[in-house]
């Protein structure tokens, strides 16, 4: 049965792919599709919070020792701001290569910069005034906070919370059970998310920025491939085998959706139920991955900022790369929970090393068949991340 999921996903992928292609000069027709990839969403969206607030939650109060909560929390952060650095060196180093703005005419596209919000602006807004008002806007941030503050609290009165952790553990499993129905579902998402997508991004938009999507995609297979495949065969207890058919799912609905938090109930139950990591595990890495770990953003940024400089006639020196890099590596979580992220951590990168604004315009067009790999990448970093901490953990204990 498992099987027959995985590929009814991937058949729906193809197909949709196909049918997109076939629609191309009937956009109309393609867009009827598009209610039932809206639906999917929406439902994902209805139990991602109670999914991140329960399993968050029932996570920590599986942890004993406060202690260990803040080194899961410190390891997981390290391992994120590493995998991040590497991901922008990998696409500077791909752009350097390969060039992808060399012949791109700029002409006068303009694009109007976002303000990235200030390090204490970021900091203040970690903190909710009102806890419903921050359930009701999807502030991950805000609800991660919450989450742990409460589930840590639980652990300092235990056993007078057990009531509360039981009923707890009442929701995640109604939530589990909901979340196995929106996964049946997963097939006619698909359809309603690519079908439009494929239709209205036809060859006439995808050739003169072709090079650049493959610079790009190639930086996807190189991260996911090397970095990640390295750390999964050096640094967990899983085959490398093992771990992609367990996160399948999960990967598909993160590339056809582009949200990191669409998938993110999947990526919890795959990671739980499939791969047998641990609640305490799972349940923390996930969530916070899903909000401030944005390695396929990282990529994103290395490369478009070199392709901006090339499509200008500028350079870039080893300093200024550096300086991509490290900003790059920051603002990823600097921008956690903003809409738009992935254009406003260019905007302040473009402008860490002077280069023009109006550059972001030239991908614009083409930022949906990114946005496909940079989301991939973040899910699956997310759920590396999860099963390396995981082994870790074991060996402390």
């Amino acid at each position: 049965m498992k099987n027959k999921s995985v590929v009814s996903i991937i058949s729906a992928l193809i197909i949709s792919v196909i049918v997109g292609i076939f629609l191309q000069g009937n956009i109309d027709i393609a867009n009827m599709f598009q209610p039932l990839g809206t639906i999917y969403v929406n439902l994902i969206k209805m139990i991602m919070v109670p999914m991140v607030f329960s399993s968050l939650i029932l996570g920590i109060t599986s942890i004993t020792d406060i202690k260990k909560i803040g080194k899961m929390g410190a390891l997981t952060v390290i391992f994120f701001l590493a995998t991040t650095a590497m991901a922008i060196v990998t696409g500077l180093i791909l752009s350097n290569v390969f060039k992808p703005g060399e012949g791109i005419l700029v002409g006068n596209a303009v694009y109007e910069a976002k303000k990235m919000p200030g390090l204490v602006d970021i900091i203040v807004g970690i903190f909710p005034d009102n806890i419903l008002e921050a359930i009701l806007n999807t502030n991950m941030l805000q609800i991660i906070f919450v989450t742990i503050t409460i589930g840590i609290a639980i652990v300092k009165i235990y056993p007078k919370g057990r009531t509360l952790k039981e009923c707890i553990e009442d929701l995640y499993g109604i939530i589990s059970i909901v979340t196995k129905w929106v996964m049946t579902l997963t097939p006619l998402g698909i359809l309603g998310l690519m079908i439009p997508t494929v239709a209205q991004n036809g060859i006439e938009v995808l050739l003169p920025l072709a090079k650049l999507i493959l610079v790009f995609y190639l930086a996807v297979i190189i991260h996911v491939g090397v970095t990640y495949c390295f750390s999964i065969k050096c640094l967990s207890e899983f085959s490398i085998k093992m771990f992609f058919k367990g996160m399948l799912p999960a990967q598909i609905i993160a590339f056809v959706s582009c949200s990191s938090a669409a998938a993110l109930p999947i990526s919890i139950q795959r990671m739980q139920d499939e791969l047998k990591v641990s609640k305490e595990v799972s349940s923390f890495v996930l969530p916070l991955g899903a909000t401030i770990n944005m390695d396929g953003n990282a990529l994103y940024q290395g490369i478009v900022a070199l392709f901006v400089a090339q499509a200008y006639g500028l350079e870039l020196t080893l300093a200024m790369q550096v300086i991509v890099v490290l900003t790059g590596t920051l603002a990823s979580i600097g921008a956690a929970g903003v809409p738009g992220a992935g254009m406003i951590v260019l905007s302040t990168v473009l402008i860490s090393v002077g280069l023009p604004i109006d550059g972001i315009a030239l991908v614009a067009g083409i930022d949906r068949i990114l946005d496909m790999g940079r989301t991939f990448t973040n899910v699956t970093g997310d759920a590396v991340t999860a099963i390396i901490i995981e082994k870790v953990l074991k060996k402390t204990k």
